[in-house]
Order: C-alpha cells, then structure tokens, then sequence
C-alpha cells in the first residue's frame, strides 16, 4: 500500500513545478499567509519569524505567503502585526526573504490595511458603531493616500527581496469593508453598486502593477462570501473576481468570512461533492473558478487529505493547494505527503490561536 502511495505522489501534478505567470514554483502547495502576532512594536520581524520562514522553505513548500503586513501606520490591525510602511523596515524583511530563497523557496509579501480593525485610528469606508468601538469615514483624498501606501509598499517588498505582492481583500480588512454592503454604505464613488465599492481594489491592483511592471506577479486574496446577511456574496465575489483577473491578475487565492460574519452561514460554501467535502469553501469555488478561467485559483481552508488535494487539481477546481494551520503543525508538510503520509496531522483545534496563547508567544502547536 505504501509502495503505491509513493508511486501516486510521485505521478501527481502536486509535486511538480507550477509557472505563476513569470514565477515558476516547485510545486503546487501554497503556504496561505499566517500572522504569528510575534513582530515587535515597531513593526520588524524577529528572529523567531525568520526561523519560521526558513524551515517552511526547507519543508519544500512551493509558495510562501508572508503573514500580512501593513501598509500605513494608520493601517496596523494588530500588536504583533509586521509592517512594511517604512523604508527602515526593508532590511530586516530582506532576511527573511534571503532564508527562503537560501532553500529554494518562493515567497510573496501580503499587504494589508486594518480599516475598523486598525488599532490606532478606526477609519473605513464609513461611520460605523461598533458593540464598544466607532470608526469613522476615510475621505476621498485619504483614499487616494491608501493607494499610494499600497504602491510604495509593492516596491519596498521587491527590495526587500519578495517575489511578488498579494493583496489582502478578505477577511473584513479595509479591501473587503468597502467591497461589503453591509459595512460600505457610501454615496459617492466608493459606494453603492458593485462597481463603485470595488473601486479601491481596482486602483490598489493598478497601482501596485504601474509600480513594479508586469514581471513580478501580483495575486490578490478574496472573500467567496462574507457569510452575513447582507455583506458580500458569492455571486459578487465571481464578478470582481472576473473583472481583476481581466486586468492581468496572476493568481486569485479563495477565502471567506468578512464584516458581519455568522458560523451558521457557511455551509452554503460547502460542495455536495463528496470527495472534497473537507473543503469549506468548495462549492462557492466553483461558481468563481468559471468567472476566472484561465487565470490561476488557489483555494484555502479545510483541506487536509491528500486525496481531496488531488480531487480539486484534477477537476480543475483549483490550481493550487493553500493551506495555513497544517503547515503551524507541520512546516514539512509538503515533504511529508510526498514521502507518502495520507494527511495533515493537524485537527483545526484551534489551540494555536487560543486567547491565553495568540500573541503571547510565538505561533506553533500545542498539541503533542
């Protein structure tokens, strides 16, 4: 049985190289990025994370995805958040790159902006009143000042080594607030239709690419649905989906949950196909993998057996397998399935991001 195991993972497409646009990669594992809540207050990465990216590119994981990184000041989500807002924050983040490329790794900075979520200045694309907080509106000429943050943070991540850029437009960060109805409630050309709340992310995408040209892939990570009541749905996220893949996106990754998330409305993201049933958000991927063809898709959250890998790359449910708590557990995960290991040892417990533990020391398992 293991004999045949070997010789499957040796035939698969998971194990052999990927071009992502001009970026070739080794294989088709995708290393969805991960906060470790671990940077000091000024934003560097310490020596732990560098460590950390290391042995991901050791354990032979073709793509890295930077744990996000803000882009403002104004923009920081989280203590512990790593920043690239500042030329001085390049060298140290040159380290970590030069680590991964030191394994042949491939590695991608993710950049963000906390919006409601950023803990000096709560700013978004309106007024809001949260159960303990208020946030107010950004103004046009401060919207015009978060795009040029985004592009001056796209060069400092190819001086710093990056292979190329992910926009963070999930998770209810500043990107996916103005693309949810239920958190963008402008009247002028931020909000409104569809068109108009993703308007930010289409001058974020335009301006990052007339910054660094189109040899350097850029990739953008996207809600398939809030999983509100009336944020953003499956039917949008294909459209906006379609309409930045037309501008030249690279890869497209698929997420979900944003502003106004409830447990209770994922399911309607789930596959009535069996073989990818651990998939959470397999179903919705379906609906954007046809808006977006060819364009490369990743597709995150769930995954953990390798026939359920195979499964979506062979029909053609996704290009790439992103993963993010099993590699927490396993950085080697990559070389393990290849070696033969059926899945992730990791059970989504949650014990890495528990409240006594996120935060408080580095990221890693507690499970033994």
């Amino acid at each position: 049985m293991m004999d045949l195991l070997l010789f499957t993972c040796a035939m698969s497409v998971l194990f052999k190289p990927y071009s992502l646009g001009p970026l070739e990669i080794r294989n088709r594992f995708m290393r969805s990025a991960t906060t470790s809540y671990w940077s000091d207050e000024r934003g560097f990465v310490r020596d732990e994370n560098i460590r950390l990216y290391r042995r991901l590119a050791e354990g032979g994981v073709g793509l890295i995805v930077k744990g996000h990184l803000y882009v403002m000041d104004s923009g920081k989500a989280h203590e512990g958040m790593a920043g690239i807002s500042h030329d001085y924050h390049v060298p140290r983040l040159k380290e970590l790159t030069d680590a991964v490329h030191e394994h042949g790794g491939k590695i991608v900075t993710q950049l963000n902006h906390g919006g409601y979520n950023s803990i000096s200045e709560k700013a978004g694309p309106s007024y809001y009143r949260g159960e303990s907080w208020n946030a107010r509106a950004l103004s046009v000429e401060e919207l015009h000042e978060v795009v040029e943050a985004f592009g001056d943070a796209a060069e400092r991540s190819l001086e710093a080594g990056f292979d190329g850029i992910q926009i963070h437009g999930a998770h209810g960060y500043l990107i996916s607030q103005f693309l949810s109805k239920e958190a963008n409630k402008r009247e002028d050309d931020y909000g409104g239709s569809l068109e108009n709340r993703m308007r930010l992310l289409m001058e974020v995408y335009d301006e990052i690419r007339s910054r660094i040209g189109r040899d350097v892939p850029v990739l953008l990570k996207m809600n398939s649905d809030d999983f509100s009541l009336d944020g953003f749905t499956v039917e949008e996220s294909a459209e906006v989906a379609q309409a930045i893949c037309k501008r030249g996106l690279e890869a497209v990754e698929i997420s979900g949950g944003g502003f106004g998330r409830r447990d209770d409305l994922y399911e309607r993201a789930r596959s009535d196909d069996p073989e990818v049933a651990e998939a959470i958000f397999a179903g919705h991927a379906v609906k954007i993998r046809e808006a977006t063809k060819p364009t490369t898709m990743a597709l995150v959250n769930g995954i953990r057996s390798l026939g359920c890998m195979q499964t979506i790359v062979d029909k053609g449910l996704a290009d790439l397998i992103s993963m993010s708590r099993p590699f927490v557990r396993e950085p080697d995960i990559v070389r393990k399935l290849e070696g033969g290991q059926a899945e992730a040892t990791c059970t989504s417990c949650g014990a890495c991001s528990g409240r006594d533990v996120f935060g408080k020391e580095m990221l890693r398992c507690h499970i033994d």
